[in-house]
């Protein structure tokens, strides 16, 4: 399977490069999006893409992008990729790794999810006992389910910098308390219905993060990516063992891997085994086929 570390095309003016996604421009109104098959670890872009990666977390953010429709408009526009990338080289370069979307303003707070209690959460959990300012019941255990979905916003940090876990006052003096409000609302029916659907095809979705943008007449959007492995936790449902960190289909099992290596979590992250690699890509195609088959 062909992978792509950087997109390079020729007659779009380049906007940007993510972790992850590069950003061109089409016109005013629309940008093409592309995700890459780069990987991020502790906010490291590592050296060596995932084969495939950057296609199932396209195909996924279409899936789910479908399916919150009804709680939330998003930004795809009814615009094919081959509307506005023409030359085949570029076109076959890109694959299923593009979505045209409509232009619009971010907001400047991740939007994050939690059903279970795990990652940065459980930390804050065991220092204080809460989340985000948000008490919890005492003894719960690594990856416990939570009694029900909490909003755990944070704030967006520059490439390279470490976002960082703010409490939902935070978001209301940075959004103003309306919108924050409905950001909180819809990022937890998103959640629920999803993770409903995701449970019944065997995976359990943990966490995850949203994000939301703004369009000309103050209307709110679902942008960016939805509900991938990348954006999210995946873990097998019939794997499931609270007490411990359950196996993953997400990059936790890279985490893992880099965890195990004498680096200092700064530029430039490690080289990885083939087979770690390997495996990766394996785990997302699996994740894509277990929420998406029909």
């Amino acid at each position: 399977m062909n992978a792509l570390h950087q997109s390079n095309l020729a007659k779009l003016r380049l906007i940007g490069r993510g972790k992850v996604r590069d950003l061109y421009e089409i016109d005013s109104a629309h940008l093409l999006m592309v995700a890459s098959d780069r990987l991020s670890a502790f906010d490291v872009v590592l050296p060596q893409p995932i084969p495939g990666k950057g296609e199932v977390l396209t195909r996924v953010s279409r899936f789910w992008f479908a399916r919150t429709a009804p709680l939330v408009p998003n930004h795809l526009a009814d615009i094919p990729v081959s509307a506005v990338v023409e030359d085949p080289e570029e076109l076959a370069q890109l694959g299923d790794r593009a979505m045209v979307v409509r232009r619009l303003t971010p907001l400047p707070v991740e939007a994050i999810v939690r059903g279970y209690l795990i990652g940065s959460g459980w930390k804050d959990y065991l220092q204080g006992g809460s989340v985000c300012g948000i008490a919890l019941p005492p003894g719960l255990r690594q990856a416990d389910r939570l009694p029900e979905a909490i909003y755990t916003p944070s704030t967006k940090a520059e490439i390279g910098g470490h976002d960082e876990n703010v409490d939902f006052p935070h978001t209301e003096r940075l959004l103003g308390p309306a919108l924050a409000a409905q950001v909180r609302d819809v990022s937890l029916a998103v959640y629920r219905d999803c993770a409903r659907y995701a449970l019944e095809r065997g995976i359990i979705i943990a966490d995850t993060k949203l994000e939301f943008g703004l369009d000309g007449e103050g209307k709110l959007h679902l942008i960016d990516e939805v509900l991938t492995p990348d954006s999210s936790r995946f873990w097998p449902a019939d794997q499931y063992r609270p007490g411990t960190s359950p196996p993953s289909f997400d990059k936790q099992f890279v985490r893992d891997y880099l965890e195990t290596l004498d680096w200092d979590k700064t530029p430039p992250g490690p080289m990885l085994p083939q087979e770690i690699i390997d495996r990766t890509a394996a785990k997302y195609r699996e994740a894509e086929e277990r929420l998406t088959r029909r």
